[in-house]
């Protein structure tokens, strides 16, 4: 369990100083996310290190004691050891680093250049923020300002409805406006896509045939697949047998041009009627 340890702050607002555990507990290479509390304004003063080197004297090696630059190339901390020509021993330091922001602190790392070995390493930063550096993150903090409070006049507040708020408003309004669009996109892809299979009416005139083509049994399949097709057109009457009772005694029956006329305005009122459905 990962503990902060404060050692000190003398108020509810004061500047909070503290210390991170060891950062090297677990290994040569740490994070600093979970290291360091995630507070605004945070600043990283100085870093204090402990480790023990293990070589032969006549050995060059270097120990790098180092954090990676988050808004750069490089390192935004390294303090580096010469043991070279020199026995192991132990070190302890302090080392300033004025007051660097949190935002800058990459991972973090010990790193041996040439022979020998690096152990019981302990590496510790010393911290500080203002708990009100952001106003905004607690109502307490003087500063602050309420979001949902207009104005306050004679003692009261009058509050501000959240809907209300222009930039909403305009947002409201542009996501109708985008579902409206997008609806008739889709309206229009539908008339597109039957107009392509043939017209719904020559595909309805193929639906009671028993001599359906493989393609009009294809086109019917997609039309109703689609919902496009009312139900009536599909439902069948329980209709009964009537003998033809009317004898014609001539086979041969004039031509009805008063009836063609009622047959094509009938036709023409039936389109009408069928393209009316997908208007709507």
């Amino acid at each position: 369990m990962l503990v902060f340890s404060c050692y000190c702050y003398s108020s509810e607002f004061n500047t909070v100083y503290g210390q991170t555990p060891n950062a090297a507990g677990a290994g040569l290479v740490w994070g600093m996310q979970t290291l360091l509390p995630q507070q605004a304004g945070l600043t990283v003063g100085s870093v204090i290190y402990r480790y023990t080197v293990t070589k032969e004297t006549d050995d060059y090696m270097l120990v790098h004691v180092q954090n990676e630059d988050l808004q750069g190339p490089g390192y935004i901390f390294r303090e580096t050891d010469d043991w070279s020509y020199r026995p192991g021993s132990t070190v302890n330091k302090l080392v300033q680093v004025g007051d660097i922001p949190l935002e800058r602190w990459g991972q973090g790392s010990i790193e041996v250049e040439g022979f020998g070995t690096v152990s019981d390493a302990t590496v510790i930063y010393n911290y500080q923020y203002e708990p009100c550096f952001d106003p905004q993150s607690n109502p307490a903090c003087p500063g602050y300002i309420d979001p949902f409070v207009v104005e306050v006049i004679d003692g009261t507040e009058y509050v501000k409805d959240p809907l209300e708020d222009e930039l909403i408003q305009g947002e409201l309004e542009r996501k109708a406006e985008d579902d409206e669009d997008e609806e008739e996109e889709e309206d229009r892809q539908r008339m597109e896509k039957i107009e392509k299979l043939g017209g719904l009416e020559a595909l309805l005139g193929g639906i009671n045939s028993l001599t359906l083509s493989a393609e009009a049994q294809a086109r019917h399949a997609e039309l109703m697949a689609m919902n496009y097709i009312p139900t009536t057109y599909l439902s069948v009457l329980d209709g009964r047998v009537y003998k033809e009772e009317v004898e014609i005694p001539d086979a041969t029956l004039p031509s009805n041009s008063q009836g063609k006329r009622v047959g094509l305005a009938q036709q023409l009122l039936h389109e009408e009627m069928v393209q009316s459905q997908y208007k709507n």
